[in-house]
């Protein structure tokens, strides 16, 4: 994104009196190099395919907004790969991971992870140090880090299944792993605002597995971590929390962690989105990626689009989709939510 376009954002955010609603999507490489017609393998090993594609992307879509700007990521495998996970790479998909961690119990025993040498998050380092000059040279910023949150790296560690088993069979080993994996993103995020320097003003987590969990679960195994990570860092910065899975049963308690934004299913209406957070964080979304977003007609996300601005009343929202962008979807459907917006202003 541009400077002026993450002014718009931050603005947005901080639910700043008088801020306008800026059209933003979460786009990474699911998405990029399909779009591109590039093989997964080239976008994530060539630096220089991955920048051209980047700036594509950016100069096709100059009005909207594509979160977090600039993001090296190898699909949901960098964080897991630095406990030593297998990574399986394909041509035509993003990389997945292999659980490592056959006992709960062994939380205790993982090591301390740093990002400057341990796993893909050495060549993610690497890759923002090699690009950033010509990134900023070419006039954009790159305003956001971006991490897996606590209960993702987990269960990605753990495996989905036996996680949400260990919950309620083991939950003091639990805590021991959450607490360590929160270490992990928190030093991950730094590391990159590191490398990347004084232009890094917010942070982005991404935690789907929170949704799995039913509102007391929530209080004790993802509040407090991510409350934990927001703390870390300074009260000004921007901070999104994504979650496309099930957030309805804390919603209202979501807004304590310290998260400014949330980025949330389309399962979940606007208006009761609004009325459970009271206000208290920008809500980021919502429009049907799938079935809309991919699948449906530039009509179809233009009349998401303004329903969704219209049940919002212009109070604490981003235009956007509810989750990221997902593979396949067209221009005309990207280009359909700016268009929409720019009907509501008039």
């Amino acid at each position: 994104m541009r400077p002026e376009q993450w002014e718009s954002f931050k603005k947005a955010a901080k639910r700043v009196p008088g801020a306008t609603t800026p059209v933003a999507l979460i786009v990474d490489s699911p998405w990029i190099p399909g779009y591109i017609g590039i093989s997964h393998l080239d976008y994530y090993l060539d630096p220089e395919i991955w920048f051209q594609a980047n700036l594509r992307i950016l100069r096709e879509f100059s009005e909207v907004i594509l979160f977090p700007s600039w993001w090296v990521e190898y699909g949901m495998a960098t964080e897991p790969s630095a406990y030593g996970s297998r990574i399986h790479f394909w041509p035509d998909q993003p990389p997945a991971q292999s659980p490592v961690l056959t006992r709960i119990e062994d939380a205790d025993s993982l090591p301390a992870i740093d990002p400057r040498t341990d796993g893909l998050m050495a060549f993610v380092l690497q890759r923002y140090r090699m690009h950033r000059t010509r990134i900023l040279d070419a006039g954009y910023t790159m305003p956001v880090v971006a991490a897996r949150g606590p209960l993702c790296l987990a269960a990605f560690l753990r495996g989905i299944s036996e996680f949400m088993l260990d919950l309620g069979d083991n939950p003091g080993a639990v805590h021991k792993l959450l607490d360590h994996a929160t270490q992990t993103v928190i030093g991950w995020l730094k590391a990159q605002a590191e490398v990347i320097g004084e232009t890094v003003e917010g942070i982005l987590i991404l935690d789907d597995i929170v949704g799995l969990l039913p509102a007391r679960a929530y209080r004790e195994f993802a509040h407090p971590y991510l409350k934990r990570i927001c703390d870390a860092f300074p009260s000004d910065w921007v901070k999104v929390y994504h979650n496309d899975a099930n957030v309805r049963p804390f919603l209202d308690e979501l807004p304590e962690t310290g998260f400014d934004v949330l980025n949330w299913s389309h399962k979940v209406d606007v208006r009761e989105a609004i009325a459970k957070t009271g206000g208290r964080l920008c809500l980021m979304g919502n429009v049907p990626p799938l079935e809309v977003g991919v699948r449906g007609t530039a009509e179809m996300v233009k009349e998401y689009a303004r329903d969704i601005l219209a049940k919002a009343q212009g109070t604490g929202i981003i235009l956007s989709l509810g989750g990221g962008v997902s593979p396949g979807m067209p221009k005309e459907n990207i280009l359909a939510l700016q268009e929409a917006l720019a009907c509501v202003r008039g």
